[in-house]
């Protein structure tokens, strides 16, 4: 009986750490899918000019010929948004809306999977008993987010 309830917790367990870290990716992906396979969108620099609440917005400049200038497109804000910076964006296709490249867009775009990473963490100490996967887990989620603040506050 007692072996069923550890086999069952463990299961439950690795389930639910599992739910909510397809959960963090699946956040994370919404984001991530434009910085990492940019090629073929319209790429460029984002010159910031005001932000307001959540998001930022700004002109944006293409790098190259083909792409039409956009007078206005928006950013969701960070801690490397301010007025008057240069930003090195990406547009979403089909809309106005501009995610950032480069090393600080890549790490801020991951920030939900650190998140999971280390809620996973607690998840995997507690409830499978498994300390080394559990500090794996939480020193990526960890590494990740630091990674996302240093390369904001530089970049």
């Amino acid at each position: 009986m007692a072996s069923a309830v550890s086999v069952s917790r463990t299961v439950a367990s690795a389930a639910l750490a599992l739910l909510v870290l397809v959960a963090g990716f699946w956040a994370s992906w919404g984001t991530a899918q434009h910085v990492v396979f940019s090629k073929g969108r319209e790429r460029g620099h984002m010159t910031v000019t005001r932000c307001a609440g959540s998001t930022c917005a700004g002109s944006f400049v293409p790098s190259a010929e083909g792409p039409v200038r956009h007078p206005k497109v928006t950013i969701g804000r960070s801690v490397g948004e301010k007025k008057g910076v240069r930003l090195p964006v990406v547009l979403k296709p089909d809309s106005a809306t501009a995610v950032r490249t480069g090393a600080a867009g890549f790490f801020k775009a991951w920030i939900p999977l650190g998140g999971a990473l280390l809620l996973a963490c607690v998840v995997l100490a507690g409830g499978m008993r498994n300390r080394r996967l559990a500090w794996i887990t939480g020193g990526a989620g960890v590494v990740l987010l630091t990674a996302a603040w240093a390369t904001a506050a530089v970049f």
